[in-house]
């Protein structure tokens, strides 16, 4: 099977080109997949960015989420066969799933859910496995008392589009999400929001329902810009967790004053490090699978283009760059 993908154009890094790299060799842990399709998602646009200003020597080939068919496996690889269907996020490390072959790591790989087609799986992973760790392995919502309450900043994105139904599956907490259009409204409610607010006046939105602090933020988008709101509303000894990286020093006065935590949640931060618990990816995707094959979870598909090509890719990274996404947008090769 000959191998074709879309990555940066090392002469011209705004633009993308199609190439054509070998076929890779499997390693221990590896599954060589065949890619049926791919999502775009922030971290796409963010590389992309990144390597504009800083330079390249070989066309990068971006794209972490992806739904696939195992063509070949490794050594070392345990659960899964030839012909076997997955999905995954991928290693930011590694050459991506813009490309009709690619090499992923079975460990942080689950079964595609079977009641999902390509599109819908393949945008679930990313979003999926951040909502998820932000959730109960940072904040860990699901320890929470009856009448504790949750803050998701960013509800209607692909995060905050899974983080609302795994919070209501998985914890007590009231989940309140920052939704600003009347279609952001009602998909935040229709994922199971116990109410939603404005973002851009937090305080008195939430002091229209009787609140004046939160036991739990999870911030989804512009940390600088939300910081100070967000440590008004933390209450005393709450926990903070952001998914989004500051560019400027995160005045702490607030939350040592109150004794709250701030967390970060990178989902590379596993396969970068390669950290012993790496396979807990895996493990969360299979569970993922299982709630949307039982119909207790969605998919967060909103757009699917048609073939891998510059151009659709081109047009994927535009829908996430004006940054009005209901969801997710995919690309079925």
């Amino acid at each position: 099977m000959n191998n074709r993908a879309i990555a940066i154009n090392p002469e011209n890094p705004a633009q993308f080109i199609e190439i054509h790299p070998e076929t890779p060799t499997p390693g221990e842990y590896d599954l060589l997949v065949a890619v049926k399709a791919a999502s775009v998602n922030p971290v796409d646009t963010k590389v992309h960015k990144g390597a504009q200003s800083s330079g390249l020597q070989v066309p990068r080939i971006l794209g972490w989420d992806a739904s696939a068919i195992v063509q070949a496996t490794g050594s070392k690889v345990s659960g899964f066969n030839v012909g076997d269907e997955v999905y995954y996020a991928g290693d930011i490390t590694r050459p991506g799933s813009n490309s009709t072959l690619q090499l992923v790591d079975a460990r942080i790989t689950g079964h595609k859910p079977q009641s999902l087609d390509w599109a819908a799986a393949a945008a679930v992973p990313l979003t999926a496995l951040t909502a998820w760790e932000g959730l109960f392995e940072r904040l860990n919502i699901q320890h929470a008392a009856e009448g504790k309450t949750l803050l998701i900043v960013g509800g209607a994105g692909g995060v905050g589009s899974l983080a609302i139904p795994f919070a209501k599956l998985n914890s007590k907490v009231k989940v309140i999400a920052t939704a600003s259009r009347p279609d952001s409204v009602q998909w935040c409610l229709d994922r199971g929001a116990d109410l939603t607010i404005n973002y851009q006046d937090m305080a008195t939105e939430l002091e229209k329902h009787g609140l004046k602090q939160v036991d739990y933020i999870f911030c989804l988008n512009d940390t600088d810009g939300h910081w100070e709101t967000l440590a008004q509303l933390i209450a005393p000894q709450g926990h903070i967790c952001t998914i989004v990286e500051n560019s400027r020093p995160l005045d702490m006065t607030q939350l040592k004053l109150k004794s709250a935590a701030l967390h970060w949640e990178l989902m590379y931060t596993r396969s970068m490090f390669n950290t012993p618990d790496i396979a807990r990816q895996g493990e969360i995707l299979n569970e993922v699978a299982s709630l949307l094959d039982a119909g207790k979870l969605s998919t967060t598909l909103n757009e699917t283009l048609s073939g891998l090509s510059v151009e659709t890719l081109t047009a994927a990274h535009q829908r996430v760059l004006e940054g009005h996404m209901r969801g997710k947008v995919v690309i079925v090769y």
